[in-house]
């Protein structure tokens, strides 16, 4: 069954988190395209919604949002994911993951876009004490 490195960020401070998932956690994500948001609560963060921004297969290859299916192709790059051209209008045909979630990808990268909303009673200041 499949089995996923799920790195969420925080892009309001610049931190990520590693969470594993398993067997029926990791279902909730087979299928989901790059772009879809999800539940929070699948990897521990209830009340959070996850922006799924990418991700990789068991090999490095990794996943481009303009690339449709689950397949690995071949295809000409001219930046962006999985080619780094170094002279302008430099291009090369690499190997790319398309931008459905399968079974095969094992890292997912997802970023925090909405948090839970903070009550008033956690916003408000504790009493003080009047001498």
């Amino acid at each position: 069954m499949a089995k996923f490195k799920v790195i969420v960020s925080d892009p309001e401070n610049g931190t990520s988190k590693v969470v594993e998932l398993e067997e029926a956690r990791a279902a909730s994500f087979i299928g989901r395209k790059i772009g879809e948001t999800v539940e929070g609560a699948v990897v521990d963060l209830p009340a959070y919604k996850l922006q799924i921004m990418g991700g990789s297969d068991k090999d490095g290859i990794p996943m481009r949002p303009n690339v449709h299916g689950g397949v690995r192709r071949k295809v000409v790059l001219s930046g962006g994911a999985g080619f780094n051209p170094k002279d302008k209008g430099q291009r090369r045909r690499k190997m790319v993951r398309g931008d459905v979630i399968t079974d095969e990808i094992v890292q997912i990268n997802t970023k925090i876009i909405e948090k839970p909303k903070k009550t008033a009673e956690s916003k408000a200041e504790p009493a003080k004490k009047e001498a």
